[in-house]
């Protein structure tokens, strides 16, 4: 426990920026002749039987600090990488989102509706989260389209964001998604798809200090030749942004505190 609120402090306070490391990251897998595409593209011609053999898929789960997310993007676009960037409310960098669709990158919305209705009702009877599911999902559909109204263009994928309150309650914002769902919101796919998941050789996350990759090492699965390799990232663990994690922090034990009274 000691540890691992140590680690967290360092990460969110006085972590070096790796975004050397990341460029470096990419370089390799260029170097070793992977192509980079967007969760979508791979999902379509996974879908058709079409896929590449050697790939590197890259989400980006913009949680917090769009501005590495922006510095991610620029390093992409040097190097001529394409991937998937998904944004939460709380972190809509519209500009930036715009720019990331030109280029031809890939901008979804990372939905958190399930945890946040349960939060803001206080639900924390897992039995009853079901009950609640029309509001969730009209609360969803309702965000969705506003941010697409905001961004001028059509997003063909969303991603499901991990809140403390899922894990309390045992159940993941995307349980609420269903293909009805998706077909109302003209969105292809919801990046927990299993025909997704089991389409990577390899998927990996990067993760707090001193460890900061799981299971292991990208770089190591280049190594290794995996053919499709799946990494997902969060700015958080690349570059250090303490008034974001402060805001974060401050923002979840608040409604910790509120969501267990």
């Amino acid at each position: 426990m000691i540890s691992a609120m140590f680690h967290r402090i360092r990460s969110d306070y006085f972590l070096s920026s790796r975004l050397r490391e990341y460029e470096l990251l990419l370089r390799t897998a260029i170097n070793k002749g992977y192509q980079h595409q967007t969760l979508t593209t791979f999902f379509r011609a996974h879908l058709a039987g079409t896929a590449s053999s050697l790939l590197f898929l890259h989400r980006h789960d913009i949680d917090t600090d769009p501005d590495t997310a922006r510095r991610f993007f620029e390093i992409e676009q040097r190097l001529g990488v394409r991937s998937s960037f998904y944004f939460r409310r709380s972190t809509l960098d519209i500009p930036l989102m715009k720019e990331i669709h030109a280029y031809g990158s890939e901008v979804g919305y990372h939905y958190e509706e399930l945890a946040t209705v349960c939060k803001r009702k206080n639900i924390t009877d897992a039995s009853k989260v079901v009950l609640h599911y029309p509001e969730i999902r009209q609360e969803l559909s309702d965000n969705f389209n506003q941010l697409k109204d905001q961004l001028g263009f059509p997003m063909t994928s969303i991603a499901s964001h991990g809140d403390f309150a899922n894990r309390k309650l045992g159940i993941p914002n995307h349980a609420v998604v269903d293909e009805l769902l998706l077909q109302s919101l003209g969105v292809e796919l919801e990046c927990y798809d299993q025909r997704l998941l089991t389409a990577y050789s390899v998927a990996l996350s990067d993760t707090l200090a001193p460890h900061f990759y799981k299971p292991y090492s990208p770089f190591q699965a280049l190594n290794d030749n995996n053919p499709i390799i799946f990494l997902l990232t969060h700015p958080r663990h690349w570059h250090c942004a303490p008034l974001w994690n402060t805001r974060e922090n401050l923002t979840r034990l608040i409604e910790g505190w509120k969501f267990r009274n």
